[in-house]
């Protein structure tokens, strides 16, 4: 009896998921696999992500953990999060050499390829049915956050023309809707800034992580989420 529940279990639970749209900690452990199709194009065409994408679902999940969130869906999110990087990953800066190629480009141009990632993210989980919890989290990664190097640099290049539109250098959103969300978005903001910084000591870091989460409550980022 038990073996037949087991069997019984295993084969109705991807057609109950699909019915009552609800992903099981089942399903997100089979997701963790680093031998997941998307993950394999990942590690192969942006190792800088890949690695990247590693550190940051390490860092939310001890956040998720702390708070009591689900620190396994924010992981899962983690790895996923940035897959939309794979179309163009020599623009990113955790995948580049020593070659900028936005050296090459307009301010806007280079805001519009780093903006479209989280498109074609959102595009390429859904071709490969991830779990609508991971989409969100994929689509709300970057809330709708300015580019400001890239703003500033339009800003300082315009000359006679008009001011540059803000709206053309801001993600799309929508703004993290879950308190997982909003985890994936400062570990995510947190990692990435810590690679500029020349002394990487605790009492750094933890300066760093304060003012991340201060950056992103006052932009507004977080109002959204519980």
């Amino acid at each position: 009896g038990g073996l037949s529940n087991v069997i019984v279990v295993s084969a109705a639970m991807p057609l109950l998921e699909s019915i009552f749209k609800q992903t099981t900690d089942m399903r997100l452990l089979e997701l963790t696999d680093q031998n997941h199709p998307v993950l394999r194009q990942l590690v192969v065409r942006a190792p800088g992500t890949y690695h990247h994408s590693l550190i940051v679902g390490n860092l939310a999940e001890e956040a998720a953990e702390a708070i009591h969130a689900h620190p396994l869906l924010v992981r899962v999110g983690a790895y996923f999060h940035d897959i939309g990087k794979i179309f163009k990953s020599e623009y990113f800066v955790e995948n580049q050499g020593r070659e900028n190629r936005h050296d090459r480009l307009s301010p806007s141009m280079s805001a519009l390829i780093l903006i479209s990632h989280v498109k074609e993210g959102v595009d390429l989980a859904r071709e490969h049915k991830l779990p609508g919890e991971i989409i969100e989290l994929i689509a709300q990664h970057h809330g709708t956050s300015l580019i400001r190097y890239f703003y500033e640099k339009a800003k300082a290049a315009k000359g006679d023309a008009a001011e540059p539109r803000e709206e053309a250098f801001c993600y799309p959103g929508p703004k993290p809707q879950t308190r997982e969300a909003g985890i994936l978005m400062l570990a995510d903001i947190t990692e990435a800034s810590s690679r500029t910084l020349p002394d990487t000591s605790a009492g750094r870091l933890a300066g760093l992580v304060e003012r991340v989460v201060q950056s992103a409550f006052a932009d507004g980022q977080l109002d959204e989420c519980n």
